[in-house]
């Protein structure tokens, strides 16, 4: 029996990408559709290297090939992506601008912002990461950059700033301009311009993912970057404590005001609990359990996961070296699994807002 390609399109019907809750056929997913005698070969075009469900819609495709076709088909998959987007960032060549925030400072939002990146850079995308807080900037520290200085470049004639590339993250930094030992005393309208610089001043060439790590609390950056340039979506940091909950439901606020309007992607609970290095197994919540998830579940939107009180965090940002390029260790683990649910939640907002615009 001679194996068609309608006959391969009719099978992959019958999978579903179980975010976008539709058929992969019907969301042009399958591509490069290739059959000789019983080998079948095509590609999977998911809609982020970050996805968490891979594996899963792999083996799908070839039980419905098995299952429907013929149980000695010689099946050949190829899972590769195209990250989506659903509108001009403003950023040329940016897909999509992910704001991390936290309600109050000292919750470890930078910390979260970086190992999103790199965990995001891991599974295979373009990524840059903006220091947009402009008093406390704390990136050059975490990628061991002190006294980096980036250049400046000529792109179609107008003089670009360009981004410092490390550990396959492209990095600027208000830090990067100015003098760590002195402290620059900026009123409201120089944020707002320097924030802007960041942005429009840089050549960040291709990028699936842009992450903007804001000031805590809810002010002008925070204003100027959601109202400047549209927002795919924004990442909560907090802890687990009463008061650090309260200021991330205001902060979460903030970005659902009509007049910002940002999804919610998700909350990240930091310092979730304390596990000593000799006793891998205990978890002892320290301060409070459950609040993060709480929060997400009366505000309806997703939790994307805890991360442990694990002094390897912070002496590693100390040092210049993210837990994420831990390779292989528990933590690096921790905020992968965390940067894939962030890809997943970028995917699902950008899919309903096609489907909204395609209905209006």
């Amino acid at each position: 029996m001679q194996i068609t390609k309608e006959q391969v399109l009719q099978a992959l019907g019958h999978v579903e990408e179980p975010d976008l809750k539709k058929d992969l056929v019907t969301l042009n997913m399958i591509q490069d559709i290739d059959i000789q005698g019983n080998r079948v070969s095509f590609s999977v075009i998911l809609t982020t290297p970050a996805c968490p469900l891979k594996a899963m819609i792999e083996n799908a495709c070839r039980n419905a090939i098995l299952h429907f076709i013929s149980k000695e088909a010689d099946i050949h998959i190829n899972m590769t992506s195209r990250v989506t987007s659903q509108k001009n960032t403003g950023v040329p060549g940016v897909k999509n601008i992910i704001a991390v925030a936290s309600g109050k400072g000292g919750v470890g939002k930078s910390t979260v912002a970086v190992n999103l990146a790199l965990g995001l850079a891991k599974t295979g995308a373009k990524v840059g990461l903006i220091d947009a807080d402009i008093y406390g900037p704390s990136i050059p520290i975490m990628f061991g950059l002190e006294n980096a200085r980036p250049k400046a470049g000529q792109v179609d004639g107008k003089t670009r700033i360009e981004p410092i590339e490390k550990y396959g993250v492209k990095l600027l930094s208000i830090g990067f301009f100015t003098d760590p030992n002195q402290p620059v005393p900026w009123r409201g309208p120089m944020v707002s311009t320097a924030v802007k610089q960041l942005f429009n001043d840089a050549d960040w060439g291709e990028l699936d993912y842009l992450i903007v790590d804001l000031p805590p609390g809810t002010g002008d950056i925070h204003i100027t970057i959601t109202q400047t340039f549209p927002v795919t979506g924004a990442v909560i940091v907090t802890t687990p404590q009463n008061v650090a909950l309260a200021d991330a439901r205001k902060g979460i606020g903030m970005f659902m005001m009509d007049a910002i309007n940002v999804p919610i992607l998700g909350i990240v609970e930091n310092m979730s609990y304390f596990t000593p290095a000799e006793l891998p197994e205990n978890k002892y919540y320290i301060f409070g359990q459950g609040g993060g998830k709480q929060l997400a579940a009366q505000l309806q939107v997703p939790f994307l996961g805890e991360i442990p009180l694990v002094k390897s965090i912070s002496d590693s940002g100390d040092a210049g070296k993210p837990i994420v390029m831990d390779d292989g260790g528990i933590m690096a683990g921790a905020f992968i699994e965390m940067a894939k649910k962030v890809a997943q939640q970028i995917a699902i907002s950008n899919a309903k807002a096609a489907a909204t615009q395609s209905v209006a």
